[in-house]
């Protein structure tokens, strides 16, 4: 079923240039959807390597496990992706299916069984009609292209409201260095690799080591810094593919300092992506900007900001452009860290509100009322104890995110 657009959603899918040593393809198989894409194929250049960061969940689907394993080769020549169908709580079958659509893609494109990167998102415990998938790889082979970004975006997308893309651009050495991004996301989004999928391609020459440094780091500062309904996905999958094909000398040492600017990039990136998903929340109408300062760390002030972020009060309360400071406070204590009740400090949309434990001296709600009208709202939060500090992201919370869930399976 077709879902209401985000207000956040852009008039237009943004202009992603090619990457080199990176095509791709798109087509409808049927995997659940009809009248639309649901199925998407990268190919790389040999010799690509490969970096990621998938769910922490103890229930995650048979793809991740398999993704799991080829990322212990830091090798990569194909990524294929439905939607529709997560294969998560399918037993043998689900892995069965994983295979075969591993070894059609291996078969059509010769490459390694472990350098197919096999993904998908939708229902979880049904069984996966693979045969729908492999009938297609022909035919994506066939229609391989280096601009086909749009459709890959769309082909990956469940309860989304507009495919996701980013692009930057960076150097290493001087040589100009591409990186584009797709994802995918809009419910079932909590930490622990938060977001449902998301593809960086890059030209950089990077070593598999270099590459999962610069993802993991990356996803922790963005898609670790995101929630819309505090539930961590089965299939959380982020994955960074590097081609080689820049031409730059290769960068193999983490440390190496060639690498800043291209670190700066992907996290800019990552952030973009993952802030994408946040305004696409299932129902969302606000994007809010949680900033914590003052805590005994800065994962304790992450801790404190999804605590406030995950709260149904908190975003509900948002959701009605309801003033109601409270709830922050309360959400704060709930938070499990150490905060100085007597020294909270709240400010919504730049206004102070309470300052060492109590409401500011005539303190005015009108203007906070005119911020939570609007759709981005930001909130701070100093928690008095420490110089531990983290910004979080989040939505409000609406009629909307029921609607699109009570109704998602039939």
């Amino acid at each position: 079923m077709a879902y209401p657009p985000s207000p956040f959603a852009p008039a237009d899918f943004p202009a992603l240039p090619p990457v080199p040593g990176v095509r791709l393809a798109a087509c409808e198989a049927g995997v659940r959807y009809s009248g639309r894409l649901d199925l998407m194929l990268a190919e790389f250049a040999p010799d690509t390597v490969v970096g990621g960061v998938m769910t922490k969940s103890t229930t995650a689907g048979a793809p991740v496990d398999w993704n799991r394993i080829a990322l212990g080769n830091g090798a990569a020549r194909a990524l294929v992706v439905n939607a529709g169908n997560a294969n998560v709580f399918t037993g043998e079958r689900g892995r069965d299916a994983v295979e075969k659509t591993a070894a059609a893609v291996s078969g059509a494109i010769d490459c390694g069984l472990n350098d197919v990167f096999v993904c998908s998102t939708g229902t979880i415990g049904e069984y996966l009609l693979e045969e729908r998938i492999t009938a297609k790889i022909g035919d994506l082979t066939a229609t391989l292209s280096d601009t086909a970004w749009e459709n890959a975006a769309t082909a990956i997308m469940t309860t989304d409201t507009y495919p996701k893309g980013a692009v930057r651009t960076t150097a290493i050495d001087g040589t100009p260095v591409t990186l584009v991004g797709i994802a995918k996301g809009s419910g079932m989004i909590a930490p622990d690799m938060a977001t449902m999928l998301a593809y960086v391609m890059t030209d950089a020459v990077l070593s598999p080591g270099v590459a999962q440094a610069a993802v993991a780091d990356g996803a922790d500062k963005s898609f670790n810094a995101i929630t819309i309904d505090s539930d961590t996905s089965t299939s959380d999958t982020l994955l960074l593919f590097a081609t080689g094909q820049a031409g730059h000398a290769p960068v193999s040492e983490v440390g190496d300092e060639r690498l800043t600017d291209f670190k700066d990039a992907l996290n800019d990136l990552l952030i973009d992506m993952a802030h994408q998903v946040v305004k696409d929340g299932e129902g969302a109408q606000k994007f809010i900007e949680i900033r914590v300062a003052g805590a005994e760390s800065d994962d304790a002030a992450r801790r404190i900001g999804l605590a406030v972020g995950n709260s149904p009060l908190v975003k509900t309360a948002i959701a009605g452009e309801d003033a109601n400071w409270g709830r922050i406070v309360m959400a704060v204590g709930k938070a499990g860290e150490k905060a100085d009740r007597d020294k909270l400090a709240i400010a919504i949309g730049g206004v102070q509100i309470t300052q060492d434990g109590e409401p500011v001296p005539n303190y005015d709600e009108t203007p906070v009322t005119t911020h939570m009208q609007g759709h981005d709202i930001e909130i701070e939060i100093d928690v008095g104890v420490g110089k531990g500090q983290a910004t979080t992201w989040t939505c409000d919370l609406t009629h909307g995110y029921i609607d699109i869930n009570a109704d998602y399976r039939t």
